[in-house]
């Protein structure tokens, strides 16, 4: 299952995120494209309801936001962005060995409607992310879920999945999406 995630770089693909909190009324949207740069960045493009990218590479994430100055994080200084950089990097060039330096890998399944399982190897990753599951069909990855050590499911639609949430604001649904529940097979 790990080859059917693994696409050369450069690639991109649409996602829509959910972002849910107990200090918002609904959960907020994202929209944008998530993009493996042939360096070995990974970028993600928030297009809507705001413009922001944020640019993983060389240790650092950098954010930048229509009208604000640049920020600068060191990854080491947030462990589950540098989880994100060495898993995401590893999953999207289908390098077993590297993701399971970060992540112990659990897949389940079928070609049909698949789901591989990232639990995190490094305590203080641990503490703030429980798992990350990677929801797919075929050779689409359709969705990826972060289940933080507290708090609310984070749950970004990719590909196929992004494409038929259109005009879906119901977060069941969206979750029906994301479980393979719903939209075209490819």
């Amino acid at each position: 299952m790990l080859r059917a995630v693994a696409r050369p770089a450069p690639s991109r693909t649409p996602f829509v995120e959910l972002r849910d909190s107990p200090m918002l009324r609904q959960p907020l949207r994202l929209e944008g494209e998530y993009r493996r740069e042939t360096d070995g960045r990974l970028v993600r493009q928030v297009t809507a309801p705001y413009a922001e990218t944020t640019t993983l590479a060389a240790g650092e994430a950098l954010v930048e936001r229509a009208g604000r100055a640049p920020r600068r994080v060191a990854l080491q200084q947030v462990p589950e962005l540098a989880a994100i950089q060495a898993g995401f990097g590893a999953l999207l060039a289908g390098d077993r060995e590297l993701l399971q330096k970060t992540y112990s890998v659990q897949a389940s399944g079928v070609r049909e409607q698949w789901q591989l399982q990232l639990l995190p190897r490094d305590p203080r990753l641990a503490a703030a992310l429980q798992r990350i599951e990677l929801h797919g069909r075929g050779a689409e990855l359709r969705c990826v879920e972060s289940h933080p050590a507290k708090g609310p499911v984070q749950r970004t639609l990719m590909a196929g999945a992004a494409a038929a949430a259109a005009g879906i604001d119901d977060p069941a649904a969206l979750a029906a999406l994301c479980h393979g529940d719903g939209g075209p097979t490819r």
